[in-house]
């Protein structure tokens, strides 16, 4: 099986191009480019630096990716920045490079859907199945677990992680972790609640969300320090869901959490 390449296209000495591939007219890929076998470049797509594209990611016009991080402690270091595969990756997105301050790599996950105009910074960890409605921006440094959906025009600060199954409400800026299966929205962003409709579409079971509710309502209400809670929810629980939530919190972090109002 042989590429389809559009004579426009400028494809520079070094680039490997898996097979399979269709890189539409007036594109650009960098010496230092992997494509895997199927990936589309519609037309006007960029993708440059040392960068990895996994097997049957789509990348629509006028997106760029693997540009130097926009970060001023960048000084021209070698980095790195790693996409799965199945992504489908929308008009004018743009993906950056790590820097050396944060790993030296940039990683986005398999089968994700990032929408028109969004943004994934330097050093971000983005997992599976991730949804960046359009216009939202990871800043540097974010972590997305698996199954996490942000809303359009949301923000996400440096460092906060965001676990897995949770979803950002649209126009909603959030600036400390949230725990997995959380709802976060409002302006400033408020955890106000469980990813209800998300847990019953991937058929959670009732016992767990029942669980899962159970486990809020604790964090929500319960005596002594948030991380204290959680310790005592992590002794007492059986559901593997709640034990995602307890050992999110228990883990490292450089953000406080955005904690039940």
């Amino acid at each position: 099986m042989t590429s389809d390449i559009h004579s426009s296209a400028v494809i520079e000495d070094g680039a490997t191009i898996g097979d399979g591939c269709q890189i539409g007219p007036f594109c650009h890929v960098g010496p230092k480019v992997t494509l895997g076998p199927g990936v589309v470049l519609k037309s006007h797509v960029v993708v440059t630096g040392v960068t990895s594209i996994g097997e049957a990611t789509e990348i629509f016009p006028f997106a760029v990716i693997g540009e130097v991080p926009q970060d001023l402690k960048f000084k021209g270091e070698e980095t790195r920045l790693e996409i799965g595969t199945r992504n489908r990756i929308r008009e004018h997105v743009t993906m950056n490079a790590g820097t050396a301050g944060g790993g030296g790599v940039t990683r986005v996950g398999n089968d994700g859907l990032f929408m028109a105009g969004c943004h994934v910074a330097h050093d971000a960890q983005v997992g599976d199945r991730v949804i960046l409605v359009n216009n939202s921006a990871l800043a540097g440094h974010c972590v997305l677990e698996d199954d996490v959906i942000v809303g359009g025009l949301s923000g996400v600060h440096q460092w906060v992680r965001i676990g897995r199954g949770a979803i950002i409400g649209a126009v909603t800026m959030v600036t400390n972790d949230v725990i997995p299966y959380g709802l976060v929205q409002a302006p400033r962003g408020k955890l106000d609640g469980l990813n209800l409709v998300g847990l019953k579409r991937k058929g959670v079971a009732r016992s767990d969300i029942t669980a899962l509710r159970a486990a809020f309502q604790m964090l929500a209400q319960g005596e002594g320090a948030f991380q204290d809670r959680a310790k005592r929810l992590g002794a007492e629980t059986e559901s593997d869901y709640v034990r995602h939530i307890v050992d999110f919190i228990l883990g490292a972090t450089d953000r406080s959490f955005l904690t039940p109002g």
